[in-house]
């Protein structure tokens, strides 16, 4: 099952509860995924949204073991995972996967499609489709060449080595590695920094960073013009200027 946590009043924790396959994640949890990511678009009063496994993986992928799959048609199934990976890509606030233990498969799919990735040092990464037969999924063709560039992307994807979180990190596939008894508490730190920061900025920017690479530079700067005028107008900006005018920490209310 994938079910959904709230550590602290404005974060959220989206976690994928089956150690028992490594957190492979089956038809109904890639289904769970896609409403528990619309339930959190409509909650004004989440600001950030944690994705992390139950117990010591983040996850080995789609389960190609789930009986339901069985006479399903290939395309439809796909178009199913994708759909709902989509809605947490696109989810309009800030999203950390976190990261131990096994990541391969749709589940690095999954951990890309998050805004931020940290990760402990003894952390798993692969792109393992070559090695079960199949292309690339879940994502993982658009994310890893603008991660870690053409080359080191299909070295990846054509070998399917396992890379430790540290060399996950150093190629740009994670932003920390950790020891693992500090990971815990460094992405709810993070969390907790990001929640109090204004909410509908980080948005506009989070999406003006996800479409830089589709767009010209004359595109840019008129998206950040619309974007920035958006934000001027919000009670969060306006209450950052006075904070600036009266020497004082600003307290954004997501507004």
């Amino acid at each position: 099952m994938i079910y959904l946590e709230n550590p602290e009043e404005s974060i959220a924790e989206i976690i994928i509860d089956n150690p028992a396959k490594k957190n492979a994640i089956n038809e109904q949890m890639w289904t769970r995924l896609g409403d528990i990511c619309n339930e959190l678009e409509k909650n004004q009063d989440i600001r950030v949204v944690i994705v992390s496994g139950k117990g010591s993986d983040f996850s080995s992928g789609a389960d190609l073991s789930d009986p339901s799959i069985v006479g399903m048609n290939g395309l439809y199934r796909m178009r199913h995972l994708g759909r709902n990976l989509i809605k947490l890509k696109r989810l309009p606030k800030p999203t950390i996967a976190k990261v131990k233990g096994v990541c391969v498969g749709a589940g690095l799919g999954l951990a890309l499609a998050c805004d931020l990735v940290v990760c402990s040092e003894t952390a798993r990464f692969s792109e393992i489709f070559a090695l079960r037969g199949l292309a690339l999924d879940g994502g993982n063709s658009w994310h890893l060449p603008r991660l870690v560039g053409l080359q080191k992307a299909k070295e990846l994807a054509f070998f399917g080595n396992f890379i430790s979180g540290l060399e996950a990190c150093e190629i740009g596939l994670a932003v920390r590695a950790l020891k693992e008894d500090q990971l815990d508490e460094f992405v709810l730190n993070w969390a907790r920094e990001l929640a109090k920061k204004p909410t509908v900025a980080l948005s506009l920017t989070k999406a003006l960073l996800d479409e830089s690479s589709l767009v010209s530079f004359e595109d840019a700067v008129e998206n950040e013009a619309r974007s920035q005028a958006g934000v001027f107008a919000t009670e969060d900006a306006k209450e950052a200027i006075a904070a600036f005018i009266q020497k004082r920490e600003p307290n954004f209310k997501g507004r």
